[in-house]
């Protein structure tokens, strides 16, 4: 008979033993298949924690990447909105600018229009067309007494109506006309008188037409009532 042959079993032997010198010695047996699966274990094992680690540091990097280039887009596009915003605001300054000098040379003219609508019914005008010698009288109600040269012609010194036509004593007529604030002057002369009582008048409209014959004439100016010096008020140019 043939002699059966035992498989050889094959274990691994691990020997505990210490420093101490009555300590025993131990041998423990380890089937390989045990080490083999342990060794297995242990090596998924550090693979899962160094992977879970290489995955946590590469995921937060990434993310911070994306998380930047958002963050220039938005600063870029901020950027730009705000160039835009400032070319605006820009223009709507340089739009109130100008509308601003519209209105403030529109308010110039407005004012010196009315400033010379104004000056026109104040009586500063001379009251002949031609030069002429004058007599300042201010002994009571004050006047200039004008002596004027042949065919000049008395106009009024300010826009107004005519309030009055009356005959005089001494200078054979008189004109009376309101200039409308407070301003009335009185125009005394022989000549023949060319306005009727309720005509409007603008400066510069004749009032008389002098000559030899009628060469002087009478001028009083009036405020609020009041004779005044017609001097004050009156404009003399040479």
């Amino acid at each position: 008979m043939r002699r059966r042959r035992h498989k050889r079993k094959n274990c691994h032997v691990v020997i505990v033993t210490s420093d101490a010198v009555d300590t025993s010695t131990k041998h423990f047996r380890i089937k390989p298949w045990v080490v083999e699966t342990f060794v297995l274990l242990i090596s998924v094992a550090a693979g899962a924690v160094i992977g879970y680690f290489l995955f946590e540091q590469d995921l937060p990097r990434e993310e911070v990447v994306h998380n930047n280039q958002q963050r220039e887009e938005l600063i870029a596009e901020l950027e730009e909105e705000n160039v835009a915003l400032q070319t605006q605001i820009a223009e709507l300054t340089n739009t109130v600018q100008i509308l601003s000098d519209t209105v403030i040379q529109k308010a110039e003219s407005e004012n010196s229009l009315t400033e010379r609508l104004e000056q026109q019914y104040i009586p500063t005008e001379f009251p002949v067309t031609s030069r002429a010698q004058f007599e300042e009288i201010t002994e009571g109600n004050p006047m200039l007494v004008f002596t004027t040269a042949k065919s000049t012609m008395v106009v009024v010194t300010a826009n107004g109506t005519v309030t009055a036509v009356n005959d005089d004593g001494e200078y054979g007529h008189n004109v009376w006309v309101d200039h409308g604030n407070g301003y009335v002057t009185i125009y005394r002369n022989q000549g023949e008188v060319m306005v009727k009582q309720g005509e409007t008048v603008r400066q510069g409209s004749t009032l008389f037409i002098s000559n030899e014959e009628n060469s002087k004439l009478g001028y009083q100016v009036m405020k609020d009532g009041e004779y005044i010096n017609p001097m004050d008020v009156l404009a003399i140019n040479g």
